[in-house]
């Protein structure tokens, strides 16, 4: 990293494992659609979706099914739902206590998991018809633990103290 480059978050990948779902019927007609909506909702941004690059057997996948959809965030999509992040979705997270020093890697990125999506104010609970988790993950510029580690207690981020 040179001397005068600053720390910063270079995007913010959020990703839906698709999972099961992918083998009830009527998937992509009913199913994949409401999950493209609901991430769009959260995300203000359209998902794309994530295919199977070959079979496997043990998890019954085939090539070319889809497993997942993802969206990377970047510039002011990126800050506004980080925003929202850490000043609505935290809070009404249930024991909620902060998120562990274990969840940034030794590259300085910060990968958060969640359990369900209706803790996210554009979800109507009552026309909810698929419930999934996310996995959000903060890519920084950053190469070190530690300095990551400041970076996201400085951006208001809840870690757990050691």
């Amino acid at each position: 990293m040179k001397n005068q480059q600053l720390n910063k978050i270079n995007k913010i990948v959020v990703n839906a494992g698709v999972g099961r779902l992918s083998q009830q019927p009527h998937f992509e007609e009913k199913i994949l659609p409401e999950l493209i909506k609901n991430l769009s909702l959260i995300t203000g941004q359209k998902p794309m979706t994530c295919r199977a690059k070959k079979s496997i057997a043990g998890f019954k996948i085939r090539e070319g099914q889809i497993v997942g959809l993802k969206i990377t965030l970047r510039r002011q999509r990126m800050f506004y739902f980080l925003e929202k992040l850490i000043k609505i979705i935290f809070p009404r997270m249930k024991d909620f206590r902060g998120i562990s020093l274990k969840n940034i890697d030794l590259a300085g990125n910060l990968s958060i998991g969640l359990k369900e999506q209706s803790v996210f104010p554009e979800i109507n609970l009552e026309t909810l018809k698929v419930d999934f988790g996310l996995e959000i993950s903060i890519v920084s510029n950053i190469k070190n633990r530690e300095e990551a580690i400041k970076l996201y207690r400085l951006l208001g981020i809840p870690l757990k103290r050691i």
